[in-house]
């Protein structure tokens, strides 16, 4: 980035008052993603800056699902149109969106062939094959993948594309209990991943039947609350029941030999996550990583005068072997060039959760100066042990970004017990409002029609239950559960 000029280095926009211009710049500034080719609108191209975030959350989850049983596996991206249509549910809810080939080089095809939109279509007939008996259950299988969606609606890098990443988790069980902690297992591992990884707090309950996916018995989701006070779909997890085993013939023999139906569920979280960790954490001044996922941990900064360069320099090469040394993705900045000043705008666009700044004075004294990314705060430490001091650093920076997005979490969660209530608190505010609900799809469309606002998220019955007296907000009948609104990305 040397060739930028100081202008086009930094950001022009405003978090608070342009948020969406904001985002992209910080995204193509940042070096994440440049926007696709002219005519292919939606379509991004993920720069190894941005796709090292990716791997970080790949790297995490495929850990978490490995130690929990599931193997990897892949399956064809081009879905027969026949398979999409077994599953009559899924026909209903993707076709909009789906992008078909009809021919293979100049011959037109037999049968139009789906670019896969999700692959329970595709991954189920193979599950029927592979099992036969009780014995081969459970079955778990996950695949990294991308997926396309036709979104007629305007794209954003991470949070909407066309094309995006994904992982997506199929399993088959003998039970309905057993399928239901398989959904629920998922659903926890997204919530530690945001949480333990992201720095963000999220929400964990169910959609509202009106909105689980297609087939589905019930759909599970965890709810990321962005700085705008809009909600993000930060991952979902699909307790399907037998709807799909009975479409696609994936039975299986018990231990009295009869045949029943599997038990399946589906799962999955996309590089949506990459939206919420840049909206969530970023400022200003471009890019704020967690040192979790940041692709340089530290990035050292020399300075000097001529007379003290070389010394500065060995100074400063010696920290950044320890730290290396030490497992720290380290950055030395030691081009001539650029002045410290620069440098210093140029690594906080990109997010570098700690600078260590290195000049006479601390070759001097045997010490180096430590600043925060996130708010600047800096702190002067001892040269010994500087490995595990920037360590300590690391968990300090993790905590100020949590706390920050916890904080907004807290105090944008309302409650409201009227249709005007909801409509006074969601308009100008965002945020969520936490109402009692009585389970209806058209109690919604009040709130839907003037807000473009929904229920994102239900609470599961054991963590926010509703008393006997508690009547709907928006109809007045008895309520049957909890319902949070939110405008959502």
């Amino acid at each position: 980035m040397s060739s930028d000029s100081d202008q086009d280095l930094g950001i022009t926009e405003r978090k608070q008052y342009n948020t969406g211009e904001w985002y992209a710049e910080v995204v193509q500034k940042a070096g994440l993603a440049n926007y696709g080719p002219e005519g292919m609108s939606g379509f991004i191209v993920t720069r190894p800056r941005g796709y090292a975030l990716w791997e970080y959350i790949q790297n995490e989850l495929d850990s978490k699902f490995k130690s929990t049983g599931v193997q990897n596996a892949y399956f064809p991206m081009m879905i027969p149109e026949s398979y999409l249509e077994r599953e009559k549910d899924i026909v209903e809810g993707f076709d909009p969106e789906v992008a078909w080939v009809t021919h293979g080089g100049h011959d037109e095809l037999e049968e139009r062939l789906a670019v896969r939109p999700t692959s329970e279509s595709i991954i189920a007939p193979y599950m029927a094959q592979w099992v036969r008996s009780h014995r081969d259950l459970p079955l778990r299988v996950n695949q990294w993948c991308s997926v396309v969606r036709w979104e007629a609606t305007e794209t954003k890098p991470f949070f909407r594309t066309k094309e995006f990443l994904w992982q997506e988790g199929h399993t088959a069980h003998e039970t309905h209990d057993e399928a239901w902690d398989e959904t629920m297992t998922r659903l926890d591992q997204y919530a530690e991943l945001y949480e333990d990884l992201l720095a963000i707090p999220v929400l964990k309950g169910q959609k509202p039947d009106h909105d689980k996916f297609p087939g589905a018995h019930k759909t599970t989701t965890v709810e990321a609350l962005m700085p705008d006070g809009k909600s993000v779909q930060a991952g979902t997890s699909h307790h399907l029941g037998t709807s799909f085993a009975e479409a696609f013939d994936i039975t299986f023999s018990d231990e009295d030999e009869e045949t029943q139906p599997a038990h399946t569920t589906s799962w999955g979280l996309s590089w949506r996550a990459l939206g919420a960790l840049i909206m969530t954490h970023s400022d200003d001044q471009g890019l704020v990583l967690p040192p979790t996922v940041a692709p340089e941990q530290v990035v050292i900064v020399p300075i000097w005068q001529e007379d003290t360069k070389d010394d500065v320099l060995e100074y400063a090469e010696s920290v950044r072997e320890e730290l290396a040394e030490a497992g720290i993705r380290v950055e030395l900045d030691d081009r001539d060039e650029r002045n410290p000043g620069f440098k210093f705008n140029e690594w906080e666009l990109k997010g570098v959760p700690v600078r260590l700044e290195i000049g006479p004075y601390e070759v001097d004294d045997e010490e180096i100066t430590v600043v925060h990314r996130p708010d600047g705060e800096e702190t002067v430490e001892d040269r010994d042990s500087i490995a595990e001091t920037v360590q300590d650093h690391f968990d300090e920076v993790y905590a100020k970004l949590y706390a920050t997005a916890e904080e907004n979490l807290d105090e944008n969660v309302r409650e409201a017990d009227s249709r005007e209530e909801i409509l006074g608190t969601l308009g100008p505010n965002n945020g969520y409002v936490k109402v009692p609900w009585c389970g209806d799809e058209d109690c919604e469309e009040p709130i839907k029609e003037p807000l473009s606002a929904e229920i994102v998220m239900c609470p599961f019955d054991d963590e926010e239950e509703v008393d006997e007296d508690d009547t709907c907000a928006i109809c007045g009948e008895q309520a049957s559960q909890t319902a949070y609104f939110a405008k959502n990305y």
